[in-house]
């Protein structure tokens, strides 16, 4: 998997842009949100991809911001939406809107997104209400009127519980109750995983 490119900007046709990375020519689609930020012609700069593998094409998906990263790792796990679709959605709407969407059930604001009928926007709200909370911009990405972990070893360990199981909210709940003299994340994890011990022998 290739997590990164650093090099120059050669063109930029979007979503297309093309970086040179030390004499390797890149070809890389961005979502809009991302191609607007991008410094002028003949600049470095560094995206944050993703590359899809398909039988007949390799593609490279490129972001400015983990948060953004996440989401279309996500967007591309829901029935229907392939990374074209994800590209729009990025495109159209910001993280934080596209949360409130999935929060308040807007399928309105969704159908206005290329591509997005009625039942996709469905699709997208009941699927996406779990996931969000761990979408990350080097740490946790949580719906606005949420909480964010806001030290480095609290975000490494809300990654860590979800990837043992544990719901967004079960994770949050888990280390809200950790000490907050605990700052590495082995310290915070065995603190979170031991309370739940402690609760069980109750």
């Amino acid at each position: 998997m290739i997590g990164f490119i650093r090099g120059i900007l050669m063109s930029k046709l979007p979503p297309k842009v093309l970086v040179d990375v030390n004499g390797v020519g890149y070809e890389i689609d961005t979502p809009m949100s991302t191609f607007f930020s991008l410094p002028d012609i003949g600049v470095e700069l560094t995206l944050l991809t993703h590359l899809a593998v398909r039988e007949d094409q390799h593609t490279l998906y490129g972001f400015s911001s983990d948060t953004e990263r996440s989401l279309f790792r996500e967007l591309i796990k829901v029935n229907g939406v392939g990374a074209k679709m994800a590209l729009g959605i990025l495109s159209a709407i910001s993280v934080d809107d596209f949360s409130r969407c999935v929060q308040e059930q807007d399928t309105a604001t969704l159908c206005k997104v290329p591509g997005v009928g009625r039942k996709t926007a469905e699709r997208l709200i009941l699927d996406m209400r779990d996931r969000l909370d761990g979408l990350g911009d080097g740490g946790v990405f949580v719906p606005q009127g949420g909480s964010l972990l806001t030290s480095g070893g609290s975000n490494e360990a809300f990654h860590a519980l979800v990837s043992l199981g544990y719901k967004s909210a079960e994770a949050r709940k888990m280390l809200n109750a950790v000490p907050e003299d605990l700052t590495t994340t082995e310290q915070i994890l065995q603190a979170a995983l031991s309370s739940v011990a402690s609760d069980g022998r109750r």
